[in-house]
C-alpha cells in the first residue's frame, strides 16, 4: 500500500468495519492486560492504538553507500525488532498505562519516536540497525529473523544512554537467572560520541556509572516446531502474553514477519510492517503534516490469525524496569510455563549449566565485559546458527 496512510485515513473516515477483536467472552490479552472483548473494546483499540507501530517506509535519506532508500519488501523482521523495542523504552520512560492521542506532545514520548526515525543519527533507526547487521553477517537488504535483530539491537544499546538498557539475549531455550541480574547490575560504561574530547581529536575514554538495575529487555529465541508450531507448545505461548513483564512475541506467518502483541482464545493479535509509507519527521510535533507523520507511527485496528498458523520461529521478549520485577517475572516462568507444561517453552535455572563453553552465550558479559562493547568492534560472541530462526520479509 503506498498511498499516504490511506489505511489510516480509510478507518477514521469509517468506511471500513474492522475485524480486529472479536465479540467473543473469552478474555482478551495485550501484553499483559486483561480486557473483556464486549465491554472494553474501545479501551482494547486505544491500548493497541498506543503502541508504536513501525512499517517499511520510502524516500528516506539512503543506507550507507547502498543506494537503498526504502526498506520494502526486505525490512519486516527490523520493523519488528523496532517495535518491540520501542514499547520497552515507552514502559520505561512513560509507563505500561500511557495512551497516546492524536494531540500528544509528551517530551518522553517524542523522544522515544525519535530514536526510531529513518535518519542516520537515530539511535535505532533502520540505517543503523541495517548497518550494525553486517557483524551479524548480513548485509544490507537482506532478510533478518528474530534472533539477528535482538543481537542487533543489543548493540545499538550500548550508545543509548537516556535509557541505559540491557538486552539479553536467552539462547539454547535456558533464562540463567544470576548471570542476567550480575548483568543487569554490573558498572556500566557510556560511551558519547558526541564529546568534546572526541570531536578535539583527543583520545575518549568511557564514563563508568556505579552498579545499580539496568533496565532489562530479555528476549529467548524459540524453535516451536519444523515446518509448523507444535501444539503442545500453544497454551505456553500464550501464556507468555499473560505476563505483565510481556513485550509480546516476534515471529510472523511464512514469508511475514509480525510483531505479536496479544491473544483471544486460539488467535493471535498482531501489528503488521507490510504498509509502505513515506518516510518524513515528527520533530516537536508543531506542524500539521508532522501530526500526520506521528499517527502514521500508529495502526488503528490491530490484526489476528489462528496461532497455529504462526510461523514456528519465534522469540518471546520481556521488559524487567526493577529486580523486583524480575523476580516476578522468574516465579511466573516457573510457575505457569516450566511446572505446568510436560514440554515448556524454554526452561529457567539459577546457574550456568556446567557443559555449556564458557564463551557460550557472551559469557564476557556476566563478568562486567559489556561495558566496553562502545569501544570495541563488536565481535560476534555466539555460536550458533541464525538459519532457524529465519523469516522473510
Amino acid at each position: 500500500m503506498d498511498m499516504m496512510f490511506e489505511a489510516y485515513l480509510t478507518q477514521e473516515a469509517g468506511h471500513l468495519d474492522p475485524d480486529d477483536i472479536p465479540h467473543t467472552k473469552d478474555p482478551v490479552w495485550v501484553l499483559g492486560k486483561k480486557y473483556n472483548a464486549i465491554r472494553d473494546l474501545e479501551t482494547i483499540r486505544k491500548d493497541i492504538r498506543s503502541k508504536l507501530w513501525f512499517t517499511y517506509r520510502r524516500g528516506f535519506v539512503q543506507i550507507g553507500d547502498t543506494g537503498l532508500t526504502s526498506d520494502k519488501g526486505w525490512g519486516c523482521m527490523l520493523r519488528c525488532g523496532q517495535m518491540v523495542l520501542a514499547q520497552a523504552l515507552v514502559c520505561l520512560h512513560l509507563g505500561r498505562d500511557w495512551c497516546w492521542t492524536p494531540d500528544s506532545r509528551n517530551k518522553s514520548y517524542l523522544q522515544t519516536l525519535h530514536m526510531f526515525e529513518d535518519r542516520r543519527a537515530a539511535t535505532y533507526s533502520i540505517h543503523q540497525i541495517a548497518l550494525m547487521g553486517a557483524s551479524e553477517g548480513k548485509e544490507v537488504g537482506q532478510w533478518f529473523g528474530p534472533n539477528t535483530v535482538a543481537q542487533v539491537l543489543k548493540k545499538l544499546a550500548v550508545y543509548d544512554e537516556w535509557s541505559s538498557v540491557v538486552i539479553h539475549i536467552a539462547l539454547d531455550n535456558t533464562v540463567i537467572v544470576n548471570e542476567i541480574k550480575q548483568l543487569c547490575k554490573s558498572p556500566s560504561a557510556h560511551h558519547n560520541p558526541n564529546s568534546s574530547l572526541q570531536s578535539s581529536g583527543e583520545e575518549s575514554f568511557p564514563r563508568f556509572v556505579k552498579g545499580r538495575w539496568k533496565p532489562l529487555v530479555l528476549v529467548v529465541p524459540l524453535r516451536l516446531g519444523l515446518s509448523e508450531i507444535n501444539p503442545v507448545y500453544v497454551q505456553g505461548l500464550k501464556t507468555c502474553f499473560t505476563f505483565k513483564q510481556s513485550l509480546g512475541v516476534i515471529g510472523g506467518k511464512p514469508n511475514h514477519a509480525l510483531y505479536f502483541i496479544g491473544c483471544v482464545g486460539d488467535e493471535v493479535i498482531y501489528l503488521d510492517p507490510h504498509t509502505t509509507q513515506p518516510a518524513g519527521f515528527v520533530e516537536e510535533k508543531e506542524q500539521e503534516h508532522e501530526e500526520v507523520f506521528d499517527s502514521s507511527y500508529h495502526c488503528q485496528y490491530a490484526s489476528r490469525m489462528h496461532i497455529l498458523h504462526m510461523d514456528p520461529s519465534v522469540a518471546a521478549c520481556f521488559f524487567c524496569n526493577t529486580e523486583d520485577e524480575f523476580d516476578s517475572l522468574c516465579q511466573l516462568i516457573q510457575k505457569r510455563l516450566v511446572h505446568p507444561e510436560k514440554q515448556p517453552l524454554f526452561e529457567l535455572c539459577n546457574e550456568r549449566p556446567r557443559h555449556w563453553s564458557p564463551l557460550e552465550d557472551g559469557a564476557e558479559e556476566a563478568l562486567g565485559a559489556t561495558a566496553f562493547l562502545a569501544n570495541e568492534d563488536f565481535e560476534r560472541q555466539f555460536d550458533d546458527s541464525d538459519e532457524e530462526f529465519e523469516l522473510l520479509g
